[in-house]
């Protein structure tokens, strides 16, 4: 039996079974040493759709479940943060599936309640715990006077010279721990835009060559995109999921809606309601960009071996796609 059987039963029936389905099913998770990637989109799959149905005793269940969890799903996890403190407390303070990034974001969007749960964090970056104790404490600042201007009267100048300074203002510094706060998004954000391998020709192309729902049409500009050969290109499109073909579009750096155009239009079946769309966004922002590039560095270095075995050519070309005519295929991709 499917996830998507197990959510229909459940909505089927009334609030009761999704409340145990939702807490079986975390509890069942939590039992697996060493999940697999499939096993954790197969959670999320589950869960996500039952969340606004079941009882806050079960979300703080969950969260406290999950805060122990080393692999835990990490859009479950954000999604189970977004709740008050009460609830989300023990992820706050112990679960590994928040990066600085996430804490910032939490801190910025529900203020110190969750500051203070996320202060407790064994090896907090300190710049946030800085930031926290900022926040809770606020100094009072001085705030600098102008310099009196040069052909002011001399009495003026002096008085000026002489006014007492301006009353202190509190929150001064909670506001610096703000600016700092989105400074560090900020870069964090131009330091995951760094893009080896693509351009807007490169997008380009893979969209237009998704749109045509020729799959060797599409195949052959992917491997082109990641410099891989046109047997791994087809094998990351041939997968009942797009796990796969996720992993490639973000080496490829692509923004989430660029990302989503390209997948709906090869799995064009996944996306049958809005949930699924909101999932897979939460894969797409959750999936980092560094670990999607090691995945295309393990594709590229197995074409270099299947290359070097002799068993196929390393460059990418039309010669390789099977039952498509070259001349169309060629014809295609160069006017994409």
């Amino acid at each position: 039996m499917s996830a998507s059987d197990f959510r229909q039963i459940a909505i089927r029936t009334e609030s009761g079974k999704a409340e145990r389905l939702f807490r079986a099913a975390v509890s069942a998770f939590c039992s697996l040493t060493r999940p697999s990637r499939r096993e954790i989109a197969q959670l999320e799959d589950l869960t996500l759709p039952l969340f606004d149905s079941v009882p806050v005793e079960s979300r703080r269940y969950v969260a406290a479940a999950l805060s122990e969890c080393e692999y835990a799903p990490a859009a479950l996890v954000r999604r189970l943060c977004e709740e008050p403190v009460d609830v989300c407390a023990p992820l706050l303070v112990r679960s590994r599936a928040l990066g600085d990034i996430d804490l910032i974001a939490l801190i910025g969007r529900h203020g110190l309640p969750h500051a203070r749960a996320i202060a407790r964090r064994k090896d907090l970056n300190p710049t946030i715990a800085q930031l926290i104790k900022a926040l809770e404490k606020p100094t009072l600042v001085r705030v600098r006077q102008p310099e009196p201007i040069a052909d002011v009267a001399g009495a003026d100048a002096e008085a000026a010279a002489a006014a007492p300074s301006a009353p202190k203002l509190p929150g001064s510094a909670a506001e610096t721990a703000r600016r700092r706060l989105r400074s560090m998004m900020l870069a964090e954000g131009e330091a995951t835009s760094v893009n080896p391998f693509v351009g807007l020709a490169t997008y380009s192309k893979l969209r237009e060559t998704a749109l045509t729902g020729k799959a060797a049409f599409f195949q052959t500009a992917l491997a082109d995109a990641l410099d891989i050969d046109f047997s791994t290109a087809r094998s990351l499109t041939e997968h009942s999921s797009y796990v796969s073909l996720l992993a490639a579009l973000r080496a490829l750096d692509l923004s989430e809606d660029r990302a989503f155009l390209i997948v709906v239009a090869v799995y064009p079946r996944e996306f049958p309601h809005p949930q699924a769309i909101r999932i897979f966004l939460d894969r797409y922002r959750l999936l980092h960009h560094e670990a999607a590039l090691d995945k295309v560095r393990g594709w590229k270095a197995e074409t270099l071996s299947r290359a070097v075995r002799g068993n196929t050519p390393v460059a990418a070309n039309g010669d390789q796609a099977p039952d498509v005519d070259k001349a169309s295929l060629g014809a295609s991709l160069k006017a994409s």
